[in-house]
């Protein structure tokens, strides 16, 4: 069975990449008033029972969905084989992807195809999984997501080709604007000897559903 990521542990509020003008982070009792203040403007009372303790485990749970920001991905990735005489594609398919796009902070939900060819070091099959969620564990796009994983994976490992394939549905799609579910985005990033024929051929066949 693979080992997929349980869900991430984090103390205290994820960190977030700095930006010119942000100032000081906000409080989680700030926090909490924002969340009060979207349910008051989506016409519900935060006062009223169902309600009363809904700011707090919001931001519990944004605690938890956005845990990526604490983790450095690189880090990972910190612990390598040696590939034991293994020459040709390691691939981990299926790897749940939990996101939320940054346009709408709607959910984003599918599956991430990894794969790389080892050059002198390997990882254990569980860090790839890890990499793909803690980069998904952010505010995101899909065609971002899919150069972070293939990108970190290829300037940490050092393999001699990386592929990443992601196929998601997207909620901003589905559940407003134009209406439509069941449409699936897929995205994908070759890098090194898979960017080339005949390894793109081989790598993309793998990685097709």
């Amino acid at each position: 069975m693979l080992d997929f990521p349980r869900p991430i542990e984090v103390t205290g509020a994820p960190r977030r990449p700095e930006a010119a003008g942000d100032g000081p982070r906000p409080s989680r009792e700030d926090a909490e008033a924002a969340v009060r203040t979207l349910i008051r403007w989506a016409g519900d009372s935060p006062a009223r029972e169902g309600l009363h303790d809904t700011p707090a485990r919001v931001v519990r749970a944004y605690e938890e969905w956005f845990g990526g920001y604490s983790l450095d991905p690189a880090r990972i990735l910190g612990r390598t084989f040696d590939p034991a005489g293994h020459d040709d594609i390691v691939l981990l398919r299926d790897i749940p992807v939990r996101s939320v796009r940054e346009h709408h902070m709607a959910p984003i939900r599918g599956v991430a195809h990894v794969a790389y060819l080892p050059g002198e070091r390997v990882v254990g099959i569980s860090k790839l999984a890890r990499l793909v969620d803690a980069y998904a564990r952010r505010l995101q796009i899909q065609e971002r997501l899919t150069v972070e994983v293939a990108d970190t994976l290829h300037r940490v490992l050092r393999p001699l080709g990386v592929a990443v394939v992601v196929r998601a549905a997207h909620e901003c799609i589905a559940s407003r604007g134009i209406g439509m579910p069941g449409v699936a985005m897929v995205t994908r990033r070759l890098l090194g000897r898979f960017a080339q024929d005949p390894w793109r051929r081989d790598v993309l066949a793998l990685l097709s559903d």
